[in-house]
């Protein structure tokens, strides 16, 4: 298949499929068909229903797969499970208003990371994980902690999501930059400026959500709030950091908004599929969205660490996720923790996460495990080595503060920052980040 052709289909099938991966959501309100509905277990007599609602068609496929090896080796107590992929918004604002009204909600349901805060509020309507989790909570990265409250773990984490640098060699290679040179983010700096000198083409492009900014800030040791809760937003570090971003697209010119604006639309896979950026730094879950929906890239890209800041030792940091709960309306609740555990939460469950999905699996302990080295697409598509990567920078990976105010944070982000920033230059760095700190500190005093 030639390159014209392939990267005609691949435009093609990047229209055709309307989920999205990993753990990102579109904005369509359209409700699920039978397409969007995939069932294990219908044909076991006397098998237990168990619903289950996700955002993500990937996520579906996992754990149909899932239940399906859980009746082949629990034949005692079989499940029926019925997973329903909702658009994005949809999904999760169904899932709030049927735990609010006592009916309606899934037995299982994933719920992404900027909106798990929402469900913690008032009185929590799902149910504690800590009987599957405190026994191996030593096996666990710190992600395990980032959906619990008050000492209970109400989410099961879907992946590490350890944010590192994706690099086109082509491009690098054109622009005479060795990408092991870089070290720092002044490194990164002066790559991008050859890169554009020699090839026309932009080091990187910046999302406009919440990822344009989130990485880098808590790379540095900072974040959105403290641990006290306390709204950081504005911080004199944060200010610096969106400064940086802004300095890279306006000033450097070494890096350009992202095309749809995120790095989960349909221009964004077709531009980057066209070798249009020469770097992106996302999250190392997005090896599914290169293999899916950029096949032109394979063999050209290399995954190294975060280039580090002069202030921090931090190589990477935690970002995007889902984490599956189990809902309290639900009639089997033992039934469906006991399959989460064997889905996600078990060593056999987290290799899984890496051979079907592509994710840095959560737990520790199968990073070493020989069935990880296992050949799949993924190295095929990047290189032999990704857990050796991950290894190197384990005890220097970034936690992130999540509290009930941080869906404010972020949609402040979306909506008003990166684009008065970024966008229309409207604003400052530091005018924008205390505007919109202002803001959530209003909507936090006034609850």
């Amino acid at each position: 298949m030639s390159r014209k052709v392939r990267t005609i289909f691949s435009a093609l099938l990047i229209s055709l499929v309307l989920v999205m991966t990993a753990c990102s959501g579109g904005n369509s309100s359209e409700p699920a068909n039978s397409e969007d509905t995939k069932t294990a277990g219908s044909d076991i007599e006397n098998a237990t229903e168990l619903s289950f609602w996700t955002f993500a068609g990937t996520h579906a496929d996992f754990y149909v797969n899932a239940a399906e090896r859980w009746n082949e080796q629990h034949k005692d107590k079989p499940i029926k499970l019925k997973v329903e992929n909702y658009p994005f918004d949809q999904m999760h604002n169904n899932l709030l208003m049927a735990l609010q009204s006592g009916s309606g909600a899934p037995d299982l349901v994933d719920i992404e990371l900027a909106k798990f805060p929402n469900f913690l509020k008032g009185d929590i309507q799902l149910e504690p994980l800590n009987d599957l989790i405190e026994p191996e909570l030593d096996k666990f990265t710190e992600r395990i902690s980032i959906y619990s409250k008050d000492g209970n773990y109400y989410g099961a984490p879907t992946h590490l999501g350890a944010s590192v640098v994706y690099y086109n060699t082509e491009i690098m290679e054109q622009a005479g930059v060795d990408i092991d040179s870089i070290i720092t983010w002044d490194d990164y700096v002066e790559a991008g400026k050859k890169v554009v000198e020699a090839t026309g083409k932009p080091m990187t492009t910046i999302a406009t959500n919440w990822y344009g900014i989130w990485p880098f800030v808590a790379q540095r040791g900072s974040d959105f709030f403290d641990e006290n809760g306390e709204i950081t937003l504005d911080s004199e570090k944060n200010i610096e950091t969106l400064q940086f971003i802004d300095d890279l697209v306006n000033e450097h010119k070494i890096a350009k908004i992202a095309p749809g604006g995120q790095y989960h639309s349909e221009e964004f896979y077709g531009a980057m599929n066209e070798g249009t950026q020469a770097s992106l730094v996302i999250p190392m879950y997005y090896m599914k969205d290169f293999t899916t929906y950029m096949p032109d890239l394979k063999g050209k890209m290399q995954i190294r660490p975060m280039p580090k800041w002069s202030d921090s030792e931090f190589q990477s940091v935690t970002m995007g996720g889902t984490g599956t709960a189990v809902t309290n309306q639900s009639e089997h609740v033992e039934l469906a923790k006991e399959f989460l555990y064997f889905a996600k939460l078990s060593k056999e469950g987290n290799i899984q996460l890496w051979k079907e999905l592509g994710f840095d699996p959560p737990r520790w302990d199968v990073w070493e495990d020989p069935q990880m080295r296992e050949d799949n697409e993924y190295y095929q598509y990047f290189h032999d080595d990704i857990f050796d990567i991950l290894l190197d920078i384990r005890e220097n990976i970034a936690p992130i503060q999540l509290n009930e105010f941080t869906p404010d944070v972020l949609t402040e982000i979306d909506s008003n920052i990166m684009h008065s920033v970024l966008r229309e230059q409207n604003l400052t760095p530091e005018e924008a980040l205390k505007q919109s700190a202002d803001t959530v500190r209003q909507k936090a005093g006034s609850k």
